[in-house]
């Protein structure tokens, strides 16, 4: 198994999984912030700190994404790595169900610093977000599997 560009798709699919949640749910459907279950964003003053967390939170995923491209680099280089396009792809798709999975067991069910929807709490949203993140894991185990299994 190419392990440099299993890394580089791992950092990539967190990272990139990470901008998807950020884009997708904090900014244009407005489902919740990062801190949104301990401080809501329903004043001016809520609402800034929220930005800012969200801010943190959005630099975080653009490291690992800068991470990821700077690993993808490294493995280029290296004759003895796999250039597998399907391995990349089975590799990214584990780093975003990875990501989906320990933030939502984190912040949706440990911390309690947000959930997916945020007006209805706790919920089905949560639980449809571990599965998801859990079958992006799966399935992009199945396309690295699929990938070892080609002739070079």
């Amino acid at each position: 198994m190419p392990r440099k560009l299993h890394a580089a798709g791992l950092a990539i699919g967190i990272g990139m999984g990470g901008f998807v949640d950020g884009i997708l749910f904090h900014q244009l459907l407005q489902f919740h912030n990062m801190l949104s279950a301990r401080i809501p964003a329903d004043t001016l003053i809520g609402a800034k700190i929220n930005m800012v967390w969200d801010g943190a939170f959005h630099a975080l995923v653009w490291m690992a994404t800068a991470i990821g491209i700077w690993l993808l680099w490294e493995a280029t280089k290296d004759l003895d790595e796999s250039r597998s396009g399907q391995a990349l792809s089975g590799s990214m798709l584990m780093g975003w169900g990875l990501f989906n999975v320990v933030e939502g067991v984190i912040d949706h069910h440990i911390l309690n610093l947000h959930h997916v929807y945020q007006v209805a709490g706790q919920s089905v949203w949560d639980y449809a977000f571990l599965a998801w993140g859990a079958a992006m894991i799966v399935g992009g185990w199945l396309l690295r599997r699929a990938a070892a299994r080609r002739p070079v």
